[in-house]
């Protein structure tokens, strides 16, 4: 499936549709619409039925703003009458709870999430109105389902479980002098400790050394990244919202001091990263775009759908060739293995 959006201008319109966020002031989930068309359209119209839908997205960066991009393109493509409430929590916890009591006391007939904190506001404000998830790392080990195969609940979704073994193998491809690597994420994120685990057992797999940095919020990551000059060989940077909205700071950092960093997925390469295997966040929200329609339409139960993933052969391979000609790291074998160059020329 191949979707062809415009992230700027969608970053754009989601900053404009984000309202005024300090003050959470919603307009309510009945503003804005998108248009009928199809069998599932006329069933709609005939019925006059109009879905209220309210989004929660966790904060602003490539990834997330992807997913949303993905599954408002899905409600599109189905054809139904809905009207949607666009509201971004700017990666504050207490503004997602806000927010979410918000959405809920409005009434909307689903609510999608944007990244784990923001499914677990949402979690938390009702247990009746079905909630959709994406951009989430491990559903069942973030709280959010009994399972990721059978949910239980009124919450279901799309997973961004990285190939995080994949990622290191391409870390070693890459760097094969390199003996220490430098895990870098933010403690407040339970998607973060999960990838971290799983990319300290693979880095121990092929013999090489992870370092944990951690940061508890994004006013540390100067200083800590700072920290690993001379220090460590690699970065290893996973689906972390938190350094992910950072990226470009990171990157500045990292590849003065000719540090390659790989990364958890691609808006973290084209922000200045090396490399990655990356799960596709455009597809991951319209795969949760077509669970909200077959909740919405056809009377899908969230608690009996299980958790969408992809696998690595879903994956996209990329590089910024901008950066590993700064850095001086050869990507010539990526692109003869058909990865894409998302650097900005």
């Amino acid at each position: 499936m191949t979707m062809t959006i415009d992230r700027r201008a969608f970053a754009k319109g989601m900053a404009g549709a984000a309202v005024a966020t300090g003050a959470f002031a919603l307009a309510g989930c009945s503003d804005g619409g998108g248009s009928a068309s199809g069998s599932t359209a006329e069933a709609d119209a005939s019925s006059g039925a109009t879905y209220k839908i309210g989004v929660l997205q966790l904060t602003e960066h490539a990834a997330l703003d992807a997913a949303n991009e993905g599954f408002v393109e899905a409600l599109d493509d189905s054809g139904i009458d809905y009207t949607i409430e666009q509201q971004n929590a700017q990666n504050d916890q207490s503004a997602c709870q806000t927010i979410a009591q918000t959405l809920v006391n409005d009434g909307c007939d689903l609510i999608l999430a944007i990244g784990t904190p923001a499914a677990q506001a949402v979690a938390g404000a009702t247990t009746d109105i079905p909630v959709v998830g994406t951009a989430i790392t491990d559903f069942a080990a973030s709280g959010l389902v009994d399972s990721n195969d059978a949910p239980g609940g009124n919450l279901t979704g799309s997973s961004d479980m990285n190939p995080v073994a994949d990622q290191i193998d391409l870390l070693h491809e890459l760097l094969p002098d390199a003996k220490t690597v430098g895990l870098l994420y933010c403690t407040a994120e339970s998607n973060s400790d999960i990838q971290i685990e799983m990319a300290s057992e693979e880095l121990e797999a092929v013999g090489l050394t992870g370092v944990e940095y951690t940061v508890s919020s994004s006013n540390e990551i100067q200083s800590v990244v700072e920290s690993m000059v001379g220090q460590v060989d690699a970065i290893y940077v996973p689906t972390d919202n938190t350094i992910s909205a950072a990226m470009t700071q990171v990157a500045s950092i990292a590849n003065e001091a000719k540090i390659p960093t790989i990364c958890g997925e691609v808006g973290e390469v084209e922000a200045g990263g090396l490399a990655s295997v990356s799960i596709n966040y455009e597809e991951l929200g319209y795969r949760a775009g077509e669970m909200a329609v077959q909740i919405l339409t056809e009377g899908a139960d969230p608690a009996e759908m299980a958790i969408e993933t992809m696998s690595a052969s879903e994956c996209d391979l990329v590089y910024n060739q901008e950066t590993a000609d700064q850095i001086g790291v050869d990507v010539s074998a990526l692109a003869a293995e058909g990865g894409e160059d998302v650097s900005a020329s």
